[in-house]
């Protein structure tokens, strides 16, 4: 038996035998869901993180104006009863009427409009200003209509509405402020957040009163608690001896384990989530990076075995990606768009042709994933590149790579679940903090392709900033991402590609 293996199933035994602190609140017995993970949201604040965690808690705290329906894929009425385009940059929407936030204060078109002119605020200092930056603002019309005025046509509008827009009580932030909003957090979602505990826990519980007819359901269970985890093998050991319910992103191993376990369920299933390298294209780490050579770029995309990585690291449905997007978003597409297989023998000719036939040593920047990091690393060193594994928590490496201090990055990025293109390569691609590359033909080609209504012709154009990003080398797009998800057998839950559990849709058998 391997080292690894062995420690495992020991600590596995000991956590069997023992017990683990937490496990007396878990549970069907107790009505209260606890769901476990390795990071945690900086901030609570919806706007004021981009970790899936945060996104998962949004989801079942606040609400946005327009449901999407996840199987059928319709936009359904939700904070809005109903919405009219008046033309093609102002989005007229009716309001519902009798829905309370978790303090006790009414929905109205004043919410509406503070959240989104709040958002538009440099002084916002939102994280993804790609979720909000298309919109120019918003005027009340009477308490239950407003009008959003788009800086242009912005064809994925519905869709962001439905996704990373939440709205926020307009009274109770202007009291408190942001500080105090991440401290206790209020929306008008199912679930109302009890406490926040920095780098621990999240306890809600069902909001009393919810409003009768969401789309989404009166939930069946009566309390959730997000608790932060970080190691994996801990969080397996919890979910063993019922100190949690809901674990994901298990390991292959760890998955093949815990299927031989009674009580516990394994469910894998791919996700929109791409991991994807990203390289310093602009030089802005140095001027003098390897990364600035596109043919460094390009030896270390044909340097990495990615259908390698799929079927033994990643495997559960994940597929290679070739495009700087998930391929089933809208106006996402790798038909046309350059595509680079493995082959290390290219990639020493090449690695020779931009000047470093011996290669060199450069930091590879990694937060999750580790073992991925690490294989990419070892093709890597297969062709000369002797990249140093730099693995660090995400909010961190992601101001240094703001701060243009990253080589290479091995990122992914689960667009917030909007199904849209725009949700992708808009965050990378447009100029922005996040954004390695720089190019302004680029960035051109994706403003065009934005604000395009022809669906058509907005593909066209999608294809055309693919192809270019693909031919620069500007970054190298991996793979989707499975997930493996483990969770007690009293519970009935159910995946959905776009990485989001619905715990309010989920119930005890």
């Amino acid at each position: 038996m391997a080292p690894f293996a062995y420690g495992k199933s020991m600590m596995v035994a000991a956590a069997l035998a023992v017990g683990l602190p937490g496990m007396a609140f878990a549970g069907k017995a107790n009505d209260t869901l606890v769901y476990a993970s390795d990071s945690e949201p900086e901030n609570i604040s919806p706007y004021h993180n981009n970790v899936r965690e945060g996104v998962i808690v949004a989801h079942h705290v606040w609400e946005t104006l327009i449901h999407r329906n996840p199987k059928s894929g319709a936009y359904e009425p939700y904070l809005a009863t109903s919405w009219t385009w008046v033309d093609p940059t102002t989005l007229e929407l009716e309001l519902r009427k009798g829905v309370t936030f978790h303090d006790g204060s009414p929905f109205t078109a004043d919410d509406v409009v503070f959240t989104f002119n709040y958002v538009l605020t440099p002084e916002a200092k939102v994280v993804t200003k790609q979720n909000v930056g298309w919109m120019a603002g918003t005027e009340k019309i009477d308490d239950y209509k407003v009008r959003i005025k788009l800086k242009g046509p912005f064809p994925a509008a519905l869709e962001y509405l439905s996704g990373p827009t939440p709205i926020y009580p307009a009274a109770y932030f202007k009291k408190v402020g942001l500080d105090g909003f991440a401290k206790a957090p209020v929306g008008t979602g199912p679930y109302r957040i009890v406490s926040v505990e920095n780098g621990k826990s999240v306890k809600m519980e069902k909001a009393k009163g919810y409003w009768k007819g969401s789309p989404i359901g009166d939930p069946a269970i009566g309390k959730l608690e997000f608790r932060v985890i970080p190691d994996g093998e801990t969080r397996m050991a919890e979910l063993m001896t019922g100190g949690v319910d809901w674990i994901w992103r298990v390991p292959n191993d760890q998955a093949a384990q815990l299927e031989a376990v009674p009580n516990v369920s394994v469910l894998a299933a791919e996700t929109m989530r791409v991991g994807f390298l990203q390289f310093d294209s602009a030089g802005r780490t140095s001027a003098d990076t390897p990364m600035k050579n596109p043919k460094v770029r390009q030896a270390i995309s044909y340097a990495i075995d990615r259908k390698a990585m799929v079927d033994n690291l990643v495997r559960g449905g994940a597929r290679v990606m070739n495009s700087a997007c998930f391929i089933d978003q809208v106006g996402c597409t790798d038909d046309g768009v350059p595509r680079y297989g493995y082959d290390p023998a290219k990639a020493k000719v090449l690695l020779a042709e931009a000047g470093y036939p011996n290669g060199f040593d450069i930091d590879l920047y990694a937060y999750r994933e580790r073992d991925y990091a690490e294989a990419v690393i070892g093709y890597l060193r297969a062709v000369g590149i002797r990249a140093n594994l730099q693995f660090m928590k995400y909010a961190a490496l992601r101001e240094l790579s703001r701060a243009g201090k990253v080589p290479i990055y091995f990122q992914t990025w689960g667009s917030f679940s909007v199904a849209d293109a725009s949700a992708f390569t808009g965050v990378w691609f447009k100029g922005n903090e996040d954004d390695m590359s720089r190019d302004p033909e680029v960035k051109a080609l994706l403003d065009k392709a934005d604000t395009t209504i022809d669906l058509e012709a907005r593909k066209k154009t999608y294809a055309e900033a693919l192809s270019r990003i693909a031919e620069k080398a500007y970054l190298l797009p991996m793979f989707s991402y499975s997930t493996n998800y483990a969770f007690s057998s009293d519970l009935a839950f159910a995946a959905q590609s776009d990485e989001l559990p619905r715990f309010y849709a989920a119930h005890w058998k």
